[in-house]
Formats: C-alpha cells, structure tokens, sequence
C-alpha cells in the first residue's frame, strides 16, 4: 500500500510505525472473512481493510469525522484478522493509533465522554469497583433485566491461598475485577502451581495494566498505569521471579505489549522489554509443568464431563496461542466438544458490551449458541471479561479452566 503521511505525524515515531504497518497491506480481503463485525453488518468499512483505509485517509490528512470515528468504535480489537492476514499486518497497533488521532480531531459529546472517563475510572480500581458489584448484587431485583444480567453473582468462597514458600518464584498479574467477581480463579492458579514447587506472589503495589485506557484512546494514562506496574513488579524480578504470570488473558497480551507500547521511552524501554519477555499466559507456564503435576499426582481428571472451551480473542489472536490451552486440557484428560466459529469473538472485549451493546448481543447469541451445540455440561474460559459476558447468557456454569483442573487436583 503506498502512503503519503501528512506532517503532522509522518516524522514521529507512531507515524513511522503506522506507515510501516500499511505499506506492508496489500489489499487481499482475506481478512474480512474472520471479522466478526463484517460478518455482522456487511459493510467494508466495518471490516478490517475498510478501516485501515479510513486510518489511512486520516493519516494522510483528511478530516475525520464522526461517522470515521463510529466505523473505528464498532471494532472489537479481537485482532482476528492478524490471524488471518497473510502479510502480518499488525492491524491492532494502526487501529490504536488511528483511533488516537481521530479522538484528539473528532472529539466527543459531553455524555459519551463522562461514560468513558466513568468506565476508566471505576474498571481499573478495586476500591470502587468491588463495592459497585456489591451493590448490585443487592439490589438486583430492583435493577431492569438488561442490567441484572450484567451483575454477575455472588463469588463462592475460594480456597486457601498456600502459605508455603518454594524456591521457586513468579508474580501474579491479578487483573482488575476478577478478584471481585471470581476470586477462585487466582487462587486455583496459586495451588497448581504450588504443587509443581512454585510459590506465585501478590505485588500489592501492582494494579491496572493499563488496557482499558489504552483502549479507549488515553495514551498518556495507559502508560501511566505500565511504568506504575514495571516499578512495582521490578524488585521481585531483580531477586529472581521466574515469570508475571496472568489468568486473564485480556491483561496478559497487553502485559505482553509493554516493550512496544514503551520502546521510546528512555527510562522504561529496556524495562519494559524484559517484562514483556517474562510475561505469560497460566497456560504457557501449566504446560512446562503438566509432566511434573502428573508424575506427582498421577491422573489430573476423574470426571468425563463434556465441556465447551470458549478460547478469548486475547488469547487466540492477541497472544496467538490458538488451540494450546485445547490441547492441553485434552492431554489432562478433558473431552472437549465441538464449537463452532470458534475464531470469532464472543462481544465482550473490554468495555465493548457497554459502549456497543447491540453489536455485543449479537455476537453473545451467535457464541453462546456455537458453545452450546455440543450439549457440554459447562463452558470453559481463560479471560474474566468472557467469562462474565457469557454467563449472562446462558444457564451452564462458566468458569475458568484453571479452576476446573484445582478441582480435579483437589479430588
């Protein structure tokens, strides 16, 4: 694709990127064939090269307008189409930067900006967010349908964090609201990787990892939150933590992302880029030590109930870990079911069900009814945010999958 960048951004280093990125699209289209909005709405400019042209026509200097800035919105940033597109565009990167630029030319009105600084502001604080769920959680039957779906319920009690200190070390990326609305998840990691002699820690002064902001376009505060964390988790790597380690997938890939994000930044480049290295998904790190546990605990599944793995965009495309967490639970003995388009996103992403709740309910429907249709007795999951979505739609329990093995360990 040639590009002609307009000065405002063609000599900055996100102008150079983004030119790198769209000289390498060639047009092919295969790439609006895996995109769950296309597929919705049928419109090129819902799709993946339809909007990588608009980013272009910006970037080149056209004016924005609301309309480019609702095509950009409607993105689910389920990065898909890099599964797909045969050339590596990094589509996910130029949507960020293109969707910052046209915030900063388009604006917003005042309501949609309250909701979205509203959203930053509660998601990434526990001390807000837990009460809110608490709340809503009691006064759920006063709440209209469309919200009391939304609320998820009351946790059950997790069990006990170990206490134990093994030689071995890794840090937990403890995500915002799943210790609030699941916090079984974190501690079923905690166990299983106590039991393979790994001691997983808590950094306190840890917290947001700066995905929600990144995602609705305030660069400054997303990396706010990334030099916040690399302070706090730096200590524990300096005294030798092997790894940061997330349950939540949507975390984990952006976790991933800070040597990019941060690459310019001369007091937390190389910083960022050995966090970005150590950073892993509870799967990568389960299967280096699936032989450990099974030699020391023989048999991890005694039940043979079929489940459905919902695999999160974050997950397959963002983390381009497609089918390992299958496989793995296979190979632990688990019978999976068929789901069909398992490629394609569930409507969750982030804030997306709140700012595009149509397009959400869409995609909910057509997954909860693919994740169904192997008559599973349960739905399996790796990201918090999927997890809650799909629960709000269906009847069969969803839980992560990291909780499911700590049952059958525990059994």
């Amino acid at each position: 694709m040639q590009t002609s960048l307009a000065p405002f951004i063609k000599n900055t280093a996100e102008g150079k990127e983004a030119e790198a990125i769209l000289r390498k699209c060639t047009h092919c289209g295969m790439c609006t064939a895996t995109c769950p909005t296309y597929q919705l709405l049928s419109d090129e400019l819902d799709g993946p090269r339809g909007r990588i042209y608009l980013i272009k026509q910006v970037l080149e200097g056209a004016v924005p307008s609301a309309k480019t800035q609702l095509h950009l919105d409607r993105c689910l940033t389920c990065r898909s189409c890099e599964t797909t597109c045969p050339t590596g565009v990094r589509y996910g990167r130029l949507l960020e930067i293109g969707r910052t630029v046209v915030e900063e030319r388009v604006g917003r009105k005042p309501a949609e900006v309250a909701r979205r600084r509203l959203l930053r502001t509660v998601i990434p604080s526990r001390r807000l967010f837990n009460p809110l769920v608490a709340l809503g959680q009691l006064a759920l039957p006063l709440l209209p349908q469309e919200l009391q779906r939304k609320v998820p319920a009351p946790a059950a009690p997790a069990r006990t964090w170990p206490t134990t200190r093994r030689s071995r070390t890794m840090l937990l990326l403890e995500s915002c609201a799943q210790p609030s609305v699941s916090p079984a998840t974190n501690v079923a990691a905690a166990r299983i990787l106590d039991r393979a002699g790994i001691t997983l820690l808590r950094v306190p002064t840890a917290g947001c990892c700066g995905a929600v902001s990144l995602h609705l376009s305030v660069k400054d505060e997303a990396f706010g939150f990334m030099r916040r964390n690399i302070d706090a988790w730096w200590p524990q790597i300096a005294a030798g933590a092997e790894a940061i380690v997330s349950t939540a997938s949507g975390c984990g890939v952006t976790v991933k992302d800070y040597g990019h994000l941060l690459a310019h930044d001369p007091a937390y480049a190389d910083k960022a880029k050995r966090i970005s290295a150590l950073a892993k998904d509870i799967s990568e790190v389960i299967a280096v030590e699936k032989d450990k546990l099974i030699a020391a605990h023989g048999p991890l599944v005694t039940s043979q109930q079929r489940i459905a793995f919902h695999s999160p965009c974050s997950l397959q495309h963002g983390m381009k870990l497609q089918g390992k967490v299958e496989a793995l639970l296979q190979s632990l003995g688990y019978s999976l079911t068929a789901v069909p388009d398992a490629h394609l996103c569930c409507g969750s992403a982030g804030t997306y069900s709140i700012l595009q709740p149509e397009l959400s309910r869409r995609l909910l429907a057509n997954k909860t009814t693919a994740l169904a249709s192997g008559n599973p007795s349960a739905i399996l999951t790796a990201n918090i945010g999927c997890q809650m979505h799909l629960q709000s739609a269906t009847n069969l329990p969803v839980r992560h999958w990291i909780e499911a093995l700590d049952d059958s360990l525990a059994g």
